[in-house]
């Protein structure tokens, strides 16, 4: 199962039935399944708390997952900053869509396995965020989730 819910934001707009069989897609296709997954949506504030708390980083950050998979069963929560999306969108040239899609994305891929705290894993989880994102293109139609 997973699930979209906000604090401190307004659920952004997503095809959640798209983005839910694409997560499965792509887990699927490192071996993995999904048991229970939380993709909770923030502001900046709520995910500086959340880096200060439970990471001990006194910064601003796109995402933090707190991973609780079992062997290829894949479970965890991730809080995405919806501001940080937005103006890491517009720093990198990208459509805020993208950088949404690739920041869900790029949580479902850490929990496969995939690190990204070298220069030469960073480029390995940029190509796997770039083949994710190519199984999803087109953007599926943009509504309003619940």
């Amino acid at each position: 199962m997973i699930t979209f819910n906000t604090i401190n934001t307004d659920m952004p707009a997503l095809d959640q039935e798209a983005v839910c069989a694409w997560i499965e897609e792509v887990a699927a296709s490192y071996g993995k399944s999904i048991d229970t997954i939380n993709y909770v949506f923030v502001d900046d504030e709520e995910i500086l708390r959340i880096n200060r708390q439970f990471i001990g980083h006194d910064y601003y950050t796109d995402h933090i997952g707190f991973d609780t998979s079992h062997g290829n069963i894949l479970s965890g929560d991730t809080y995405i900053s919806i501001d940080t999306v937005r103006t890491n969108a517009s720093l990198f040239g990208t459509d805020y869509s993208e950088e949404l899609h690739r920041v869900i994305i790029h949580s479902i891929l850490h929990l496969c396995g995939i690190a990204d705290k070298t220069p030469a894993q960073r480029q390995l989880m940029e190509q796997a965020e770039n083949k994710a994102l190519a199984i999803l293109h087109p953007l599926p139609k943009q509504c309003h989730g619940t």
